[in-house]
């Protein structure tokens, strides 16, 4: 008896072992939920607390600083959705039977390219007519100075219709005005080859100079297309697209980088111009093609230590290459990182926020829109991650086309961190000269909604998004809000 006693009471110890080892804590269940829900929810309060806390502080030279509330309450209006009603596609092209058996199935072309026909209903909309412009000198009431309006006519202080497509802006701080250069395209559109893209010849760089970013003079062609030596770079039909300027302090000088080719795209390479003014006339000095890879879309980035960096679009789109300039920013150092590889990306914009570099990219589609794509890197030379479509509003079809444009630069607003002007053409290839300009507001904040590329799916980026407007300005004294 005594010896049963003994083993059922050895089954008792290995019974309530057992029930210890099977939990994970050492107290009862109760106790266990009650514990795990408080840590959950702590740890859901440290994630806002965090959140929100980088909402209102801004890295500037390495220091944070506090943002002022009254920031966020002058761009709530910039951020707010506007939703358009869906566009009505066009039916599609009905073919012969015959034509289909003889022919075979031809795969269709996206509904939205019909939109840049000038036959198309909705060309229009996306084009609005001559009488509808806007500007300084634009005949309009007194209720549209100062507004921007996305795809309309945009005239300069003269009256003209500014010429300043795949541009970019400097600001010199030495003369507290805004510089916009870009191509001039106010020439006619032909076809070098009968199946080639649409082009016109080379006029030149114009430049226009604005304090408020909406009122724009013109400055006149501060590089100029060479009309008579057939084997210059900028020879008339050969191709300049996408002119950059940045200021080098150490050497007094404005220098332009450019994608140079020829009117076969065949050239692929980035020119060099300088000057000592802002407003010109840049010295063309020459071409090359950079790490010896071939160049198309490019853009410039000046960091806030001074050093400046190449971003191009390589190996035919396949991959964008980045680089640093010398420190006269005529060159290139020896130095080189792939980024995006094999991502088939073009249109490159980049900018910073918070110690986080960012980029917006385009498809390769042509002069055809298509669906942007948001980059975020903790450095410049990468490693770049996808962080989503940037665009917000409008509809369905705006939003995967960019709202009918491609980026081309991005443009910080002082006084207001976080905040940017994205700036975007509109190409009409079928008469460049009528390209539009889409400007709209660009805010860095909130988490990412498309979380592609991050270990376990969590975002490590704030989201970057571009709200759509038919109609918006400036907040009320932008350059100077404290």
């Amino acid at each position: 008896m005594a010896r049963l006693f003994s083993e059922v009471n050895k089954g008792r110890v290995r019974m309530r072992h057992k029930r210890r080892k099977s939990s994970p804590f050492p107290f009862n269940n109760a106790g266990a939920r009650f514990s795990v829900s408080f840590a959950v929810w702590i740890c859901v309060f440290l994630v806002l607390f965090i959140y929100f806390n980088s909402q209102i502080t801004e890295k500037t030279d390495g220091k944070l600083i506090r943002v002022h509330p009254n920031h966020l309450s002058v761009t709530h209006e910039l951020e707010d959705i506007e939703e358009e009603p869906n566009f009505r596609l066009p039916p599609p092209h009905k073919r012969n039977p015959r034509a289909v058996k003889r022919r075979g199935f031809k795969k269709k072309p996206p509904a939205y390219s019909e939109f840049l026909d000038e036959s198309s209903e909705l060309h229009s909309v996306l084009f609005p007519d001559r009488r509808l412009a806007v500007g300084p000198n634009a005949g309009n009431d007194s209720s549209s100075t100062g507004y921007f309006y996305p795809g309309h006519v945009w005239l300069d202080t003269d009256g003209n219709p500014i010429e300043a497509h795949g541009g970019g802006i400097l600001f010199d701080d030495r003369r507290k005005t805004y510089y916009w250069y870009g191509e001039n395209k106010d020439a006619a559109t032909y076809h070098a080859q009968p199946k080639g893209t649409a082009r016109v010849d080379i006029i030149g760089v114009s430049c226009y100079s604005s304090k408020n970013l909406w009122s724009w003079k013109y400055e006149g062609i501060v590089l100029r297309g060479e009309q008579q030596n057939v084997t210059h770079d900028l020879y008339k039909t050969n191709v300049l697209e996408r002119p950059k300027v940045i200021y080098n302090s150490k050497t007094n000088q404005y220098v332009m980088w450019m994608h140079i080719d020829d009117g076969n795209y065949t050239k692929a390479s980035v020119g060099v111009a300088i000057s000592k003014s802002p407003t010109g006339p840049f010295t063309y000095l020459y071409s090359m093609r950079p790490h010896g890879s071939d160049s198309r879309d490019m853009t410039l980035f000046k960091d806030d230590d001074g050093r400046a960096y190449l971003i191009y679009s390589a190996r035919d789109n396949v991959d964008f290459h980045i680089g640093p300039l010398t420190e006269d920013y005529l060159g290139l150092t020896g130095v080189m990182k792939k980024i995006l590889v094999r991502q088939h990306r073009e249109a490159p914009a980049v900018f910073k926020h918070g110690g986080t570099y960012y980029m917006i990219t385009s498809g390769c589609s042509g002069w055809a829109p298509n669906r942007a794509m948001a980059h975020a890197a903790a450095s410049i030379m990468g490693p770049w991650e996808n962080v989503g479509n940037p665009c917000v509003g409008g509809n369905r079809v705006l939003r995967l086309t960019t709202f009918f444009s491609q980026s081309t630069f991005v443009l910080p607003l002082p006084g207001l961190p976080g905040s940017f002007i994205f700036m975007a053409d509109r190409w009409n290839p079928s008469n460049l000269r009528d390209s539009r300009y889409v400007w709209l507001p660009l805010k860095v904040g909130s988490l990412a909604d498309e979380p592609m590329d991050y270990s376990f799916g969590f975002p490590l980026w704030s989201r970057v998004s571009i709200f759509w407007h038919k109609r918006w300005r400036l907040p009320e004294g932008w350059k100077n809000v404290n």
